[in-house]
């Protein structure tokens, strides 16, 4: 059987401006609950994330650690890899819009807690074209949520993640993606694009609420 990579796809620290988290203990955290890899997605701007790389670095042999960001357009959150989205002039556009920006960029978009409510697409998801991904399991949200996410992926025919929406060390890890192959900052991208992956939930009581649906 092919080993297995578990990454926390959506982890915000003390740079997100909204907690007090510091990187290092969430890094630390991460190391503690086995996960191969972890991504800072920090609220608004993907320069948030600058002050990590000096922990990129020393932690390298031990964690994969991967800069993202959780951008807010107009019409629902997104996480982005793979570009600098800093470059775009126009904030709070919509995510149709924000799509091929961020393509055009050699970027990946994925809408963040798709059904949570505020800051979320919902149904609107349906309507856009180019997706290469749902984020499927949010740490955050509650399991009929994340339900509904799983859901749209199938009918949209299109893979879903799986991140904590961590903003604080102990949060770290409920939910995270399981890879196939190991992951980085430099083929994030390709293999987000791949379609191998899959999102999975850790926390106990959404594991039982999901055993009696």
């Amino acid at each position: 059987m092919s080993k297995m990579f578990k990454v926390d796809l959506h982890i915000h620290s003390r740079y997100s401006g909204d907690n007090d988290a510091e990187p290092e203990d969430i890094i630390e955290r991460a190391i503690e609950l086995g996960l191969d890899g972890i991504a800072f997605t920090e609220h608004y701007y993907y320069e948030a994330s600058e002050e990590i790389l000096p922990l990129i670095e020393k932690y390298k042999e031990v964690i994969t650690i991967i800069r993202g960001v959780e951008f807010s357009a107009s019409d629902g959150h997104c996480l982005i890899f793979g570009a600098n989205t800093d470059r775009i002039l126009e904030r709070f556009i919509n995510m149709a819009t924000l799509i091929k920006v961020v393509d055009s960029l050699g970027g990946v978009l994925i809408p963040a807690h798709p059904f949570r409510g505020m800051n979320s697409i919902g149904e609107a998801l349906h309507n856009l074209k180019g997706l290469i991904a749902i984020e499927g399991f949010n740490g955050c949200s509650m399991p009929n949520f994340n339900n509904k996410a799983i859901k749209a992926s199938s009918k949209l025919n299109i893979p879903f993640t799986g991140g904590s929406d961590s903003h604080s060390s102990r949060e770290v890890g409920s939910c995270y993606t399981i890879f196939y192959e190991p992951v980085s900052q430099e083929n994030i991208v390709k293999i987000l694009k791949s379609g191998k992956f899959k999102g999975q939930d850790n926390r106990r009581f959404a594991r039982l609420i999901n055993y009696f649906l």
